[in-house]
């Protein structure tokens, strides 16, 4: 349990949370200190691998009493061992599509608030369509196979000179538009191995690409000492966010967006045979060509239960595929 002292100490830093209507979720950590800095973009590489290992230098707070107040409901928790902390309830009221601002307080013994971190909540408009998309080697070029090329460009690069594949943002901005209008976007869940120490980053790299907005479910935090395994986790995790975003959001068909560098052809065959009636097609871009037959033996017998499926290299085969299937115009 934390001392007075600590308590004095905290950071909360709050992720963008998602939600509908009366269903409603929102992530974040507390941090002893600092929360995570968010970055100053600079092409000096000395800045860059300081910046990289600042934001895995953090120091959770476990143990700490977390609130959330909203439409006059109190909402609380308790961080977990890594300072992680999650909030769901039912709103008392009904939520319209947009993004709403929340703030999470941390408490100390007398509840008394001693720290603060402010998030948004995205409500997604009900449109037919929904898309989960992987990040790494999917939209943006990690070189996830690869640790010593990975942890290269996460050293020496920043979002605004990480690089995304080519037309990517193209197909995303078509999807998000497929069979609605500008003023009611398909809402995007980027689902990823990547730590939440990166989230700062990846939001800006987001907005740097005009790539669609959307709600982020990230990776356990890591510690310094373990950027040898960034990138890396349990495909269980990952399969169980997935499900999470699905249950959250019963009316709507998804669309699953991948690569196969890691286990994500696995992971969306588990959801497809799960849920075949909402699943609409499957992307997986053939970043490991030596993944690709067995990566078309996971895909095809999904085309026979009448998913969609599509083993791409370019996004432009991607477009094509979804322009023959109907997906969009």
């Amino acid at each position: 349990m934390k001392t007075s002292g600590e308590y004095k100490k905290l950071a909360v830093k709050v992720y963008h949370g998602y939600g509908h209507k009366h269903d409603l979720i929102v992530y974040g950590h507390v941090f002893q200190n600092k929360a995570i800095p968010r970055r100053r973009y600079t092409n000096n590489i000395l800045s860059n691998i300081l910046h990289l290992l600042r934001i895995f230098f953090v120091a959770p707070a476990p143990g700490v009493k977390v609130q959330l107040e909203w439409e006059g409901q109190v909402i609380e928790g308790i961080s977990e061992a890594d300072g992680f902390f999650k909030l769901e309830w039912a709103s008392s009221v009904s939520v319209p599509a947009g993004t709403h601002p929340v703030r999470v307080f941390a408490l100390d013994k007398s509840n008394t608030k001693i720290a603060c971190g402010e998030g948004k909540l995205i409500v997604p408009h009900v449109t037919q369509y929904a898309f989960i998309s992987d990040i790494d080697d999917t939209v943006l070029i990690s070189h996830s196979a690869s640790i010593f090329n990975r942890l290269r460009v996460l050293f020496t690069k920043n979002p605004k000179t990480r690089k995304a594949f080519a037309e990517v943002a193209a197909h995303y901005k078509l999807l998000s538009l497929a069979h609605t209008q500008p003023d009611v976007p398909n809402p995007f869940f980027y689902v990823s191995s990547s730590e939440w120490n990166l989230y700062d980053d990846l939001v800006d790299f987001f907005r740097e690409k005009e790539l669609p907005e959307g709600a982020f479910l990230l990776s356990q935090l890591k510690k310094w000492y373990q950027l040898v395994k960034t990138g890396k986790t349990k495909h269980e995790g990952k399969l169980v966010r997935v499900y999470r975003i699905m249950k959250a959001f019963p009316r709507q068909k998804f669309i699953l967006l991948g690569d196969n560098s890691q286990a994500d052809p696995a992971i969306y065959e588990a959801i497809a045979k799960k849920y075949p009636e909402r699943i609409v097609a499957i992307y997986i871009r053939n970043i490991v060509a030596d993944n690709g037959k067995a990566t078309l033996d996971i895909l095809s017998p999904l085309e026979a239960m009448g998913i969609a499926t599509c083993l791409f290299h370019n996004n432009s085969e991607a477009i094509i595929h979804s322009r023959k299937i109907g997906l969009i115009q």
